[in-house]
């Protein structure tokens, strides 16, 4: 499962400033556009070049469910990539990001404390600076386990140790995660 990697996608989409094109034709068109060619689209679609074309001029209106689906999640990764991109800049750099999750947090900690795990919902607000080392992390193409132990980090300092005012030996597990929403 990539929660994480998938929650940061979709805080992406919530920053778009036109709808993404719903129509397989549109779909495809955007495509053949981006890629510059019905060759490349069809290759990335695992489908003919024909069947490419046909979509483009309107000949075929309603694709299977899995290509419908690989349409969508490829025309959904490419659109308004310079709004996304600012969006993801000005939270790196100035307002961060907010996190919801429930999830299980277990500690390591000081004898005479409880570090059994138990599932939280926790909303914090991130500052940039963990904002810029998930979107890094992300765009180099890291583990999900890697976006997990940056958010759980986050959330160790943030919202455990009060921002380094308490609990300094501290050191949070974050595992069964229910869900985990971003917004920046």
């Amino acid at each position: 499962m990539t929660q994480i990697d998938d929650s940061l996608t979709r805080a992406d989409e919530l920053h778009f400033t036109r709808p993404v094109p719903k129509s397989a034709g549109a779909q495809m068109r955007f495509l053949v556009k981006q890629l510059k060619s019905t060759r490349e689209t069809a290759r990335l679609l695992g489908i003919s070049q024909r069947t490419v074309e046909r979509y483009v001029k309107d000949q075929i209106n309603h694709p299977k469910p899995a290509l419908a689906a690989r349409l969508e999640s490829e025309v959904r990764r490419r659109w308004q990539p310079l709004v996304r991109k600012r969006a993801r800049d000005r939270a790196a750099s100035t307002t961060g990001l907010v996190i919801e999750t429930r999830a299980r947090f277990g500690f390591t900690a000081a004898p005479g404390t409880t570090d059994d795990g138990r599932m939280r919902r926790i909303t914090q607000h991130l500052p940039p600076e963990y904002a810029a080392r998930l979107f890094s992390a992300q765009a180099a193409g890291a583990a999900e386990s890697r976006l997990q132990q940056i958010a759980a980090e986050a959330l160790q300092e943030m919202y455990f140790k009060d921002n380094g005012s308490r609990a300094q030996g501290l050191l949070v597990e974050f595992t069964d995660i229910d869900y985990v929403d971003f917004a920046f």
